[in-house]
């Protein structure tokens, strides 16, 4: 029985993770002014015949808090790298020179500033939601193991133990979310 404890335990911790790696991964994509090469994650080159990450088929760096630029291995691939940026919707407006691509982030209006922390706490709700329905699956699982023979006090050390799971991630979710909010504000 105790096995069948910690493997609900172990499962509530990955869904858990899997939740705050969910949340990093969309917080990533609230742009907040300053260039960032994983902006560009989502962007996927058409690379003979196949669509590929653009990191896949180019160097990507920033040479000032203000700038991305892309270095495509191969140049026969800098106008299809510049076609995938203009359509992943990103907002970004590429820059050709033959050699690289350069993007300039435009710092973001007051009023953007505002409506991206407001997107932050809702993807940060998002994931509280996700820590939610770990914790309450893992619960359920731990009253079921309870009907099956589990001792009172096993069951209830698990649920302190989930317990103390859900407040340890909502605390770096907290945190997450102030840091991001904070990085959105100051520019």
């Amino acid at each position: 029985m105790h096995e069948e404890v910690q493997m609900v335990l172990d499962i509530c911790r990955e869904r858990m993770e899997h939740a705050l790696a969910h949340l990093d991964k969309e917080l990533v994509h609230l742009r907040a002014g300053k260039a960032s090469p994983r902006m560009l994650d989502t962007v996927m080159v058409l690379y003979y015949g196949n669509n590929v990450p653009i990191a896949q088929v180019s160097n990507i760096n920033t040479p000032d808090a203000r700038t991305i630029a892309i270095q495509p291995w191969e140049k026969s691939m800098i106008h299809p790298i510049e076609k995938a940026i203009i359509n992943s919707n990103l907002g970004f407006n590429p820059d050709n020179n033959g050699e690289f691509i350069r993007i300039n982030v435009p710092a973001p209006t007051e009023q953007r500033r505002k409506d991206m922390v407001k997107q932050v706490h809702k993807e940060g709700e998002i994931a509280k939601v996700s820590l939610r329905s770990a914790r309450k699956d893992a619960n359920d699982n731990l009253k079921k193991m309870l009907k099956e023979g589990l001792s009172e006090d096993l069951e209830k050390d698990a649920e302190d133990k989930v317990q103390i799971l859900i407040n340890d991630f909502s605390k770096k979710i907290d945190k997450m979310l102030e840091d991001k909010s904070h990085e959105i504000l100051t520019i």
